[in-house]
């Protein structure tokens, strides 16, 4: 269930906004503002629906007389023709609104999409599939609601939600001399004790150091699934382990079977294929 924050109100504000200008010269010059349209939303290819009352809401904001109806709940998969949303009302205002709400509903609908089918192929093992902050800028709380909706989980929202220690961090840290066990230290000293610390490494040997150093998790970035198995095995349950970089759908299924905990894909976000969902007109009076 999707919570209407005031962030994401305002965030449908401004692509109404955004899209209408100064106003939709099209309408106005042709559609009598009269005129009343019962329009259906179909989805045009198999998938997962995402956002369908974000759409909805969409029309609303354009016009608080327009009808909505939901036929299909997020979550649901769909197939091609199959009717997902109606709306009722000014004909003017449905076409004012249309882009706006199909832009919505079309690009988290493609996420969900997306996130079950890497859900699907790693069924019956332990890995979850999360995101990553990979998203569209003024977008994430939407985008990461679409993972959800496709069966995936959230990492960090952002930067204050957990302590995740990049390749730059320390890149800039062995600079000054400091180990891996020596930047978790320095990490735990310096911030809240309920703060996880998640360390990235790139190598067995500094995977090693990362346990040694009492990481809570271990972000395994680009290695080969073989080499992962061997993480897997030397870490024995000590701390979580997070596979992460060049993670293909051909690929995941491989890399759950090595045990890992989690599995960040940010194709989710910066790589998916909106959903074709269309907006028909069937009855004008």
């Amino acid at each position: 269930m999707l919570s209407f924050t005031t962030s994401i109100w305002s965030t449908l504000e401004q692509a109404i906004a955004e899209d209408i200008g100064s106003g939709d010269v099209t309408t106005n010059a042709l559609i009598p503002p009269d005129l009343k349209t019962t329009a259906a939303i179909m989805a045009k290819s198999d998938g997962v629906i995402a956002g369908l009352e974000v759409a909805l809401n969409v029309f609303e904001l354009v016009d608080p007389s327009l009808e909505s109806i939901v036929l299909v709940p997020d979550g649901s998969k769909v197939t091609s023709g199959e009717l997902v949303g109606q709306v009722s009302g000014s004909t003017a205002s449905i076409l004012k609104a249309e882009r706006v709400a199909l832009n919505f509903l079309q690009r988290l609908s493609g996420i969900a999409t997306m996130t079950s089918l890497y859900v699907q192929a790693v069924a019956g093992t332990e890995a979850r599939i999360i995101d990553t902050r990979k998203t569209t800028p003024g977008l994430r709380e939407l985008e990461k609601y679409a993972i959800r909706v496709g069966g995936g989980f959230n990492h960090r929202f952002n930067l204050s939600d957990g302590i995740l220690i990049k390749d730059n961090h320390i890149l800039a840290l062995r600079e000054a001399g400091f180990t891996i066990s020596g930047i978790i230290k320095l990490a735990r000293d310096r911030s809240p004790h309920t703060l996880k610390v998640e360390i990235e490494v790139e190598s067995i040997e500094e995977a090693k150091e990362a346990v040694e150093g009492a990481a809570d998790v271990i972000l395994l970035d680009n290695m080969p699934s073989h080499i992962m198995k061997e993480v897997v095995d030397f870490v024995d349950g000590r701390c979580m382990l997070e596979a992460s970089g060049g993670v293909s759908l051909d690929r995941v299924a491989d890399i759950a079977e090595t045990g890992v905990n989690l599995i960040s894909v940010g194709a989710l976000t910066h790589s998916a294929k909106a959903m074709d969902i269309s907006l028909d007109i069937y009855n004008t009076g």
